[in-house]
C-alpha cells in the first residue's frame, strides 16, 4: 500500500493507493500517516491540487475501490455527476434502475473511500439540502461552494427565519 498525504484549503488528505489504482481519499485531523508515496499518490496530489486552484473538473486516476457490488455501482454512477452539478439520492438510485434504494444509495454515498474523486459531496437532498458527509458538513459546504453548487444549509436557513421572526414581531409591537 502507497501513502501519502496533502494540505488543502478544505482541510488534510490521506491519499493511498495500490498497484492498481487509488484506494482512499479522505480528510483527516492530524498528519501521522507513515508516508510511503509512489508514482500514482504523486499523480493524484497533483490533481486534487489541480481541482483546489480551479484548473481541473474531473480527475483521470484509475481507481481500485474496495466494496460490495451494489456500492460499486453507486460509486460509479457518482463518477458522472458532472463539476458544478448535484443530485439528490433518489437520482442516483433512480439511474440504478432501483427507486426504493434510496436510503442503501445513501448509505453507500457514505461508505465511499474516495472523496473528491469520486464526487460524494455533490449528492445533496432532493430539496438542495445539505446532507451528511464523512468529511463534515463544513467540508461538504465549502467543496459545493468551490464548485459554484447552490444549497440550502438547514441550519443557517433556520436561524436566519428565527431572526426575521424576531425583528417582525419587534417591528409588530
Amino acid at each position: 500500500m502507497f501513502t501519502d498525504t496533502m494540505t488543502t484549503p478544505a482541510g488534510n488528505l490521506l491519499i493511498q493507493a495500490t498497484t492498481q489504482g487509488i484506494t482512499q481519499v479522505d480528510f483527516i485531523e492530524v498528519d501521522q500517516a507513515e508516508l510511503r508515496p509512489s508514482e500514482l499518490t504523486t499523480r493524484c496530489k497533483k490533481q486534487l491540487q489541480q481541482y483546489f486552484e480551479g484548473k481541473r473538473t474531473s480527475f483521470d486516476l484509475p481507481l481500485d475501490q474496495q466494496g460490495t457490488t451494489f456500492q460499486k455501482s453507486v460509486w460509479h454512477e457518482l463518477t458522472k455527476i458532472p463539476f458544478g452539478q448535484a443530485v439528490s439520492y433518489r437520482d442516483i438510485a433512480d439511474l440504478l434502475n432501483n427507486r426504493k434504494a434510496v436510503r442503501a444509495v445513501g448509505a453507500a454515498n457514505g461508505r465511499n473511500p474516495i472523496a473528491i474523486i469520486v464526487p460524494c459531496h455533490r449528492v445533496i437532498g432532493a430539496d438542495r439540502t445539505l446532507t451528511g458527509y464523512a468529511g463534515g458538513l463544513q467540508r461538504k459546504a465549502w467543496l459545493l461552494k468551490h464548485e459554484g453548487i447552490a444549497f440550502k444549509n438547514n441550519r443557517e436557513d433556520r436561524a436566519s427565519a428565527a431572526r426575521d421572526s424576531r425583528q417582525s414581531d419587534l417591528f409588530s409591537t
